[in-house]
């Protein structure tokens, strides 16, 4: 071997043991802010950093809880977190309008996830038949819905009483109120569960023109701007979380019982069957999971400004940064 081979042999084995003694690239700490605790509604992010899928875009990612004394939007836009998972349509335009400088760029409900209950034996079946009844629900953004449903129907908020519906279906169930809201993922599986199914009537608020895109994940502006690499790397790996956890629903399951072992996991499992028709509804299908229909968004701002929810329209454009769901490879967001 030639002096000039081996001095090559030389320095290129120093440069990969200098190489080898330099610290890895450290991966971006960022967090996602759930709008509730541990369950089968947020698999797919739990998936997602169970299978790796963060690690690989070079995040290291926290999921933190929600619960009723924590705003999403506000966390979110305080730095305090670095994405969000908040309510719905409502959710994001409010914000905007309070100055809050939030964007949305993805939306995991593609329907209107919830619909109201009264019992068959009350008599009612539609919205009209709310007139002179005690009608619950919930204050977060779904009294919304309400309101709409009921202008579609060419009824007043004062035709009814409307009063406020907790977590518990217990109320209900006593007939305390007349009809109630409840998610088809959640409280109806309860009711069921309870053997009240076939004697309850829905009155859906996709029956009246009127549907909310829910589950809205969130980024700050700030963080947008600065760091469009890193939310590219976020919706790749929870678009591929998605996908996973429908895909393979007990290993799923099996994660989020991990994350939170007190849940009953029959209702989970009922959960994330009822989750994943809201996920692949309309555009989620067509288009691919967390797709946003803008022209749904444009329907529901219409009637939040219509009934003064809202001052006057957002700039939608602002609100809503479709950029990085595009960017997503269709493989991965179709089913």
């Amino acid at each position: 071997m030639s002096f000039k081979s081996l001095r090559f042999l030389t320095l290129a084995a120093a440069s990969m043991a200098l190489l080898a003694s330099l610290p890895a690239s450290a991966a971006e700490k960022v967090s996602l802010r759930l709008k509730w605790l541990a369950q089968a509604q947020f698999a797919g992010f739990y998936v997602a950093k169970a299978k790796g899928f963060y690690d690989q875009g070079g995040l290291d990612l926290t999921i933190n809880p929600g619960g009723p004394n924590l705003n999403v939007e506000t966390l979110v836009a305080s730095g305090n977190d670095t994405f969000g998972l908040a309510g719905g349509t409502e959710t994001v335009l409010l914000a905007r309008e309070k100055g809050l400088p939030l964007v949305c760029i993805g939306v995991t409900v593609q329907t209107t996830p919830f619909t109201y209950v009264a019992y068959k034996d009350s008599g009612i079946t539609q919205v009209k038949d709310f007139a002179g009844k005690k009608v619950a629900t919930w204050f977060t953004g779904t009294q919304y819905t309400l309101y709409s449903m009921l202008a579609s129907a060419g009824m007043k908020q004062g035709d009814l009483t409307i009063v406020p519906q907790s977590g518990s279906m217990a109320p209900f169930v006593e007939k305390q109120f007349d009809v109630a809201a409840a998610t088809y993922y959640n409280e109806l599986n309860v009711l069921k569960a309870q053997g009240l199914g076939d004697k309850l009537t829905l009155i859906k608020p996709d029956d009246y023109g009127v549907i909310v895109q829910q589950d809205t994940v969130l980024v700050s502006e700030k963080y947008r701007n600065e760091k469009p690499q890193q939310v590219q790397a976020f919706m790749n790996a929870t678009i591929k979380g998605w996908k996973y956890a429908l895909q393979n629903k007990k290993e799923a399951i099996d994660i989020v019982m991990a994350a939170s072992p007190s849940l009953n996991r029959a209702h989970q499992e009922a959960m994330l069957d009822e989750f994943e028709k809201l996920v692949k509804a309309g555009r989620g299908t067509t288009d691919g999971i967390l797709a946003i229909d803008l022209p749904t968004v444009e329907k529901m701002q219409a009637q939040l400004v219509g009934y003064k929810a809202l001052k006057a329209p957002a700039d939608l454009s602002k609100a809503y940064d479709p950029s990085f769901w595009t960017q997503v490879p269709a493989t991965d967001k179709k089913f």
